[in-house]
């Protein structure tokens, strides 16, 4: 059925909504696509939907390609099924919390692996079940502090989560290559350009993970990849290589040096070079040991300090740091806190104090770099005072090693010698090796061959579905407005009606029922009192591939047609167009 402009649930907007922060938000609001309800909560306009339902069909088609079974769950959960898992803790205060009238817990769901697993043990007790895959196209809801970007980061969006069921691990790299392997047919149809990184698992557990990141430089993920060898990792899961242990046979023993003033990085080294000059070089901000505490708040509450060993030429990483120490969230270590532990002596905290075997007692946790044998100047727990020549392994050790400093642009390939390169993304696609994690804490076994419970192995595999919608327009836009690509478009032509007489808009017309009658879709601007020029401008900012203009030509038996993606234009003969156009859209 043609859409007709005149009575199209429409309004497009000359200017930016006041929030909009990056240019898809700006421009889906402004082409009509979505209205805001509330923070992260946006209603979808009939293009936008049209959109939306666009992407659930390219990824319905690629799972059920891969022999994947659609269902749909709830929702509305009840608390038990997350008790079991730990989750109704973990997420704190991440979701959203209700009671029903009798005062039961539910929660609106975040994601639904409680679910999965719990339908596949009800159903299903054999290995002759398995494998199986499942997913979803469901609505979630998170209750995210600081929604932000339009639908990039939202309170309610739209997913797709899908999960895979195995009787062994050779059974879930199956599963999973096959999904991931739909994931890539899934990207190059979206139309966007994006990376395949490693990532942390995070507080969905499991083993390997990769995360789909579309390239954008308003994207929320810092990746980093190898021109060389072809690495690539979010900047979450970077693995720094550890130098080799060194021994220490003839460096001086650890001495205290009185070096006032000297509360932060900058003024320790230039005191050290005023001072104490070495003969080799002089004194950089990698010779000394940063030693910075925060506060861990875990999921019951409880608040938990830890002290975190860098080289002092690094900062510490709050994405890394909050990856490593999930579910726990950190919080800054502020003046109160330091108040409760006297032992820690501001800006010149070191070693001595932390750890099982210092004086506070804080758990202590070192950068790889901070190897056996490596020598540092830190603090000395003193006022005004810091130690040189403190050799880790000999002087002090950690209580264990984490991947918390700051990853740059240029620091060395894990896996060879070349140096990193980076960029932005937005994560569209995540997926897991979940192992054993939800079956062990649900349950769900099946009898193996040989009639012995086993315990199911998982997958897990999620895309961004209403995320997508504006990734694609963060990856095809103008100054005019969005270029939908072939595939996501809400219809296949916009057909101008640029003029007042009445011959106008019937050629419109029927060239929009030809077409119909060819199998594509038509928007028609059938506007009356609204100038050319505004129906241009509308045009190229709602982004339908394919623009047929039909004006003063039409005197002559010729309209325009225009390649919103090319901006090239050409003049076609009236009895010609439906022919040139069907050429365009199926060849494109």
């Amino acid at each position: 059925m043609v859409l007709h402009m005149s009575s199209l649930f429409l309004r497009t907007l000359r200017e930016d909504p006041a929030d909009a922060e990056v240019p898809s938000h700006r421009l889906l609001v402004r082409a009509g696509y979505i209205r805001r309800v509330s923070p992260g909560v946006y209603t979808w306009l009939p293009l936008g939907l049209r959109v939306l339902r666009n992407v659930e069909r390219i990824v319905r088609e690629e799972m059920d390609a891969i022999g994947a079974q659609e269902l749909l769950f709830p929702a509305l959960l009840p608390r038990e099924p997350f008790d079991a898992s730990g989750r109704w803790a973990e997420y704190g205060d991440n979701i959203f919390r209700l009671q029903d009238r009798k005062g039961a817990d539910h929660l609106l769901g975040p994601t639904h692996e409680e679910m999965f697993t719990l339908t596949v043990k009800d159903l299903y007790s054999s290995y002759k079940d398995l494998p199986l895959s499942i997913y979803q196209i469901q609505t979630k809801y998170r209750d995210e502090a600081r929604p932000r970007a339009g639908l990039l980061r939202g309170r309610e969006f739209v997913m797709k989560d899908s999960y895979s069921f195995d009787i062994d691990e050779a059974g879930l790299d199956k599963s999973y290559q096959a999904h991931r392997d739909a994931y890539v047919r899934i990207f190059d149809r979206l139309g966007f350009h994006y990376v395949i990184v490693e990532a942390m698992a995070g507080a969905m557990g499991g083993s390997k993970s990769e995360e789909f990141l579309a390239t954008a430089e308003v994207g929320e993920d810092t990746y980093v990849h190898c021109t060389n060898c072809g690495y690539a990792a979010n900047v979450e899961a970077v693995r720094v290589p550890a130098p080799e242990p060194v021994g220490w046979d003839g460096v001086p023993a650890a001495h205290a040096e009185d070096t006032p003033d000297t509360p932060t990085i900058e003024t320790l080294v230039n005191h050290l070079n005023a001072h104490h000059p070495r003969p080799d070089r002089p004194w950089s901000a990698g010779d000394t040991l940063k030693n910075v505490v925060v506060m861990l708040v875990h999921p019951d509450g409880t608040r938990e300090p830890l002290a975190i060993g860098v080289p002092g030429d690094r900062e510490v990483d709050e994405k890394r740091l909050g990856a490593q120490v999930e579910p726990a969230t950190v919080e800054a270590f502020d003046e109160k806190d330091f108040a409760r532990h006297p032992g820690l002596v501001k800006g010149y905290i070191g070693p001595g104090a932390l750890g099982l075997e210092g004086t506070t007692g804080i758990r202590f946790l070192l950068d790889p770099r901070i190897a056996p044998g490596t020598r540092w100047v830190t603090g000395a727990n003193e006022p005004g005072k810091h130690v040189l020549d403190l050799v880790a392994g000999r002087d002090f050790e950690g209580d264990g090693a984490i991947e918390a400093a700051e990853v740059r642009f240029g620091d060395p390939c894990p896996n060879c010698d070349h140096v990193l390169e980076g960029a932005r993304g937005i994560e569209m696609g995540h997926v897991f090796q979940l192992g054993k994690k939800y079956a062990e804490a649900l349950d769900l076994r099946v009898l193996d061959q040989n009639g012995k419970l086993t315990t199911v192995v998982m997958g897990s595999y999620g895309v961004g579905v209403s995320r997508a919608v504006a990734c694609v327009v963060e990856g095809n836009y103008d100054d005019s407005g969005i270029i939908w690509p072939r595939e996501l478009t809400p219809a296949d032509v916009h057909i101008v009606a640029a003029g007042k007489d009445e011959p106008l808009f019937r050629a419109a017309d029927d060239i929009a029922r030809d077409l119909e009658a060819h199998g594509l879709t038509c928007i028609v601007d059938d506007r009356k009192g609204v100038s050319p020029g505004v129906k241009f401008k509308d045009s190229e900012l709602i982004g339908v591939p394919t623009i047929i203009v039909v004006g003063r030509g039409l005197a002559d038996g010729k309209v325009e047609i225009k390649d919103r993606r090319s901006g090239e234009r050409r003049e076609v003969a009236l009895d010609s167009v439906v022919e040139s156009v069907l050429a365009e859209v199926r060849g494109s």
